[in-house]
């Protein structure tokens, strides 16, 4: 499921900069090309599309892509010597404590579950900042930076610091998240009949991304919309929920 459709954040010359949706791959799936991706929507209009990083499926936000191999070279320069600027909005359980702070704990790949990540001293260096924007008792809306850029950095980081995002079926405790679990008593469900999610995909959103265009110079400074299915979490927990800004 695609919940939004993609769009253009930044164009030039040498660089497109696209508004991911969740639920839309990066690049073309392995083993079924049909899959809808970013690389794909963008080739229809673009000769050549080179990918310089990935998000997850179902993250949306900022993803960066180049028109030429020359520029590709750069910006991946830039992202490996971490002179790129990543930041992301997610909602977890919980009240990570202390307010903010830096997770730098190393990850490697489990060997026993193919694609999964976890915390292990022999893994790869991974620092992760946070800060809590606004808790509201049981659950938190997070502002996150990452200084490295491992597989579900900050899922695994969540889960390590106690508080994993509240839809997470590998990391944390559900595959969906309803509003009866932000009103509680306070919501008749069978007036309603079936409740349906109110979100069903990992609340992780790459808000965005800074770094010194590779080609001009320029400082880049390119941000994404929070995505109307979180936007509706955060908002429901304002209005049923006792809210603490650290704003």
């Amino acid at each position: 499921m695609i919940f939004q459709k993609p769009h253009i954040l930044f164009e030039d010359d040498s660089i497109v900069v696209v508004d991911k949706p969740a639920g839309m791959l990066t690049i073309p799936d392995r083993f079924d090309a049909s899959q809808p991706n970013l690389v794909a929507f963008l080739q229809k209009t673009r000769d050549t599309v080179i990918p310089v990083h990935r998000l997850d499926r179902y993250t949306s936000g900022v993803n960066v892509f180049t028109k030429n191999a020359d520029t590709h070279k750069e910006m991946s320069l830039l992202f490996q010597s971490r002179e790129v600027e990543k930041y992301y909005m997610t909602i977890v359980d919980g009240v990570p404590h202390p307010a903010s702070g830096r997770i730098d704990v190393p990850l490697t790949e489990s060997t026993t579950t193919r694609g999964k990540m976890i915390v292990h001293n022999r893994g790869k260096a991974c620092v992760t900042d946070y800060k809590i924007l606004e808790s509201y008792g049981q659950y938190s809306w997070l502002y996150v930076r990452i200084h490295t850029g491992r597989m579900h950095q900050v899922r695994v980081h969540m889960q390590y610091l106690g508080s994993p995002l509240i839809v997470d079926k590998l990391y944390g405790h559900r595959e969906h998240f309803y509003l009866s679990e932000i009103k509680g008593k306070k919501m008749n469900v069978s007036k309603y009949g079936e409740e349906h999610p109110l979100l069903s995909r990992q609340p992780l959103h790459a808000e965005k991304i800074v770094f010194s265009h590779p080609n001009t110079g320029a400082r880049m400074d390119i941000t994404a919309p929070m995505p109307k299915d979180m936007r509706a979490v955060i908002q429901q927990m304002q209005k049923w929920l006792t809210v603490t800004s650290y704003k």
